[in-house]
């Protein structure tokens, strides 16, 4: 988001030894590279890795009623304000900025890392396909170019070339991030977004598009047209900007690409991607819908977009103006653990969600997060936003938006669904898998692949804010049960006993899944369905551990489902149903790691620049590879032979060839 870009920030990285740190606030510090020196120098841990947690909530006064029933209907034809059917990929995607690619995509078409295909494989092992977006603001300004001055990577930030008032550099990068993108989803069915520059209305920038329809073929969904072009005025990108003026350039845009043999497809855009975050300053939705936007260009749209985060940590991450003080996290933790903060999140989205669908067209929430500015410490780390993530999803999918994407960013953020090492090599880290990823894998399974999951927000326990509850149909049958508890009591007293009715249609026993932590505030040990995907730096993208599926017996029509406090329960009615013993994905990626002699990692500080992402240096500059003589001067395709080969065999030796290529 736009508002995450309002200072230049210069980033750390944890120490090992033998890796040199520049620049660093409040004083930059050499690590001797001789490794006969053991001299322990403190480097400052990255805000993605922090392990400082807050102090949970008390227990409500009066607390919510530990036991209450949800009598519910069978066949969708009997309740009223279902959603409209749920298809496609999973309901969760990810939003990358442009900026931050190299870190977790991998710095080329041949250097893709192996933890991101696993994470990406549970989610396809769900929802079928996954979605993600490629871009944010830093598309606006991002130019191909044919090569770029470090050989071997995609991308490149040009320094040289700063651009607004946040002196954001312009991302450089090369035809081969297409072709990573296709090799992408040539090993997992990866969906993505990308989006057209929208800095020079006059001199259109449209190689994006013509490269993406060319090499990704089917697996580009659309062309985001504009990124938050209610922002412009107010960071300078144009003098003077409304939405008929928004309007105005997107019909000149249609017309070059109508233009344009190149983009054979001509009804692929997104937009109009509002951000809609200060009230009377930015535009909202019914504000660019009363230019006659949707009827006007509804037949050239994939989806209609919008972007939002519930608030943001923009002073303390980059400071202010002095008046205004910095959001203490801990003085907006309850915000997150009432059901409250769903419903007021989406609730200004219902009119546009209907108008969407009354179009015809899938309504997307493109980016957003816990907070903008890279989020909470203590909140977006912790399992406070795993709830809060599947219920705003949920709620999402109740108002009609047929996809969240969430923004994943660098070093220097804390809502991350997933996180790189410091550096790009596994030798001296792991991945670290955030608290939201775990919504998505909820929400992937909740929605599950019949293309026919339809949900309603049932309000149980007489709409007690901290006890949620949703019922999902499948095919017109009721499906799932899903049933929250905000509450933090490790004491056990405050678990949800929840008894759950259908007139003559209760199965004799129910499975149940559980998302699960110690404390709401806790960021480790994080289990779904007593898996784990573990903690920082601790992470393959696998799952861990022996699946555990709950069965529980129903007597006289009723089953009793425990929820603890803290926790989430997705009940299944259906005990026959593919996603009950879903655990780690069938389709996996093995990682391993050799002990290298020759590692040596620096940060370039001017590399460093502010961008959604935070972090979002070119990572790569300097070392590339940590394996001497491994890395080539031109950009690898190889990954593209791994199409047509995804015999069992085949898959598992295009993955050890993926994991040499990543981690040798």
């Amino acid at each position: 988001m736009l508002l995450c870009s309002l200072a230049l920030l210069g980033s750390v990285v944890t120490a090992a030894r033998a890796v040199t740190v520049y620049g660093q606030i409040p004083l930059a510090q050499t690590i001797s590279a001789d490794p006969t020196n053991t001299a322990i120098v403190a480097v400052k841990t990255p805000p993605a890795h922090s392990k400082a947690e807050l102090i949970p909530q008390p227990i409500p006064n009066p607390p919510p009623p530990a036991a209450y029933t949800l009598n519910l209907q069978r066949d969708a034809a009997a309740v009223t304000g279902l959603s409209v059917p749920h298809v496609g990929a999973g309901f969760g995607g990810f939003s990358i900025e442009m900026s931050v690619i190299s870190q977790v995509l991998g710095k080329n078409s041949s250097f893709i890392p192996v933890p991101w295909l696993n994470l990406m494989a549970n989610l396809q092992e769900r929802a079928g396909s996954v979605v993600v977006r490629l871009g944010g603001n830093t598309q606006e300004y991002a130019k191909l170019v044919e090569s770029n001055p470090e050989p071997g990577n995609t991308f490149y930030k040009d320094m040289s070339d700063l651009q607004g008032t946040t002196l954001t550099p312009s991302v450089h990068y090369t035809k081969d991030m297409f072709y990573m993108a296709s090799n992408i989803s040539a090993l997992v069915n990866v969906k993505f977004f990308l989006g057209i520059p929208f800095d020079d209305p006059v001199n259109w920038r449209l190689q994006i598009a013509e490269n993406a329809q060319e090499i990704l073929g089917d697996n580009l969904l659309g062309l985001q047209a504009g990124n938050e072009p209610d922002f412009y005025q107010l960071f300078q990108r144009r003098t003077v900007y409304s939405p008929q003026l928004y309007t105005e350039e997107l019909h000149d845009l249609i017309a070059k690409i109508d233009a344009n043999p190149r983009i054979p497809n001509k009804h692929m855009l997104l937009g109009p991607s509002v951000g809609s975050s200060i009230p009377g300053v930015t535009w909202t939705p019914e504000q660019v819908w009363e230019t006659g936007w949707i009827d006007t260009f509804k037949d050239r749209l994939y989806a209609i977009t919008v972007e939002h985060y519930p608030d943001n940590n923009c002073v303390a991450a980059f400071g202010g103006d002095g008046n205004t003080p910095a959001v203490i996290p801990q003085e907006v933790l309850s915000r997150y653990i009432t059901h409250r903060a769903a419903v007021d999140l989406v609730s200004p989205y219902q009119n546009s969600g209907r108008l969407a669908a009354a179009a015809g067209k899938p309504f997307i929430m493109f980016e957003t997060n816990t907070a903008s500015c890279g989020g909470f410490p203590g909140i977006s780390d912790s399992f406070t936003a795993a709830l809060w993530g599947v219920d705003y999803g949920m709620q999402m999918a109740w108002s009609n938006f047929t996809h969240g994407m969430l923004h994943v960013g660098g070093q220097n953020v804390v809502y991350n669904p997933f996180t790189a090492p410091p550096t790009n090599q596994s030798a001296f880290n792991q991945w670290t898998v955030g608290p939201v990823y775990y919504s998505a894998i909820v929400l992937a399974e909740a929605f599950g692949k019949s293309n026919t999951s339809r949900i309603v927000d049932l309000w149980g326990n007489a709409g007690n804010v901290h006890t949620p509850s949703y019922a999902i149909y499948e095919r017109d049958v009721l499906s799932k049960v899903a049933l929250f508890n905000y509450v933090n009591d490790p004491s056990g007293a405050s678990t949800s006993q929840v008894s759950i009715t259908i007139p003559g249609g209760m199965p004799t026993t129910v499975k149940v899944k559980y998302l699960l932590a110690d404390t709401l505030v806790t960021k480790s040990n994080i289990t779904w369905a007593g898996q784990t995907l573990g903690n920082q730096l601790d992470s393959d993208g696998r799952f861990r551990g022996a699946l555990n599926v709950t069965t529980i017996n129903c007597d006289a029509g009723t089953c009793v489902v425990p929820v603890p406090a803290p926790g989430f329960a997705l009940v299944f009615l259906d005990s026959t149903a593919e996603q009950v013993n879903v655990g780690q994905a069938t389709h996996t990626f093995a990682t391993t790691a050799r002990t290298k002699a020759h590692n040596t990692a620096k940060v370039d500080p001017t590399v460093l620049a502010t961008s959604n992402g935070h972090s979002g240096m070119n990572r790569d500059e300097g070392f590339g590879s940590t394996s001497v003589g491994s890395i080539s001067a031109a950009p690898g395709r190889s990954m593209m032979l791994v199409e047509g080969l995804m015999t069992l065999g085949a898959v598992l030796a295009a993955s050890a060839w993926v994991m040499r290529s990543v981690f040798r």
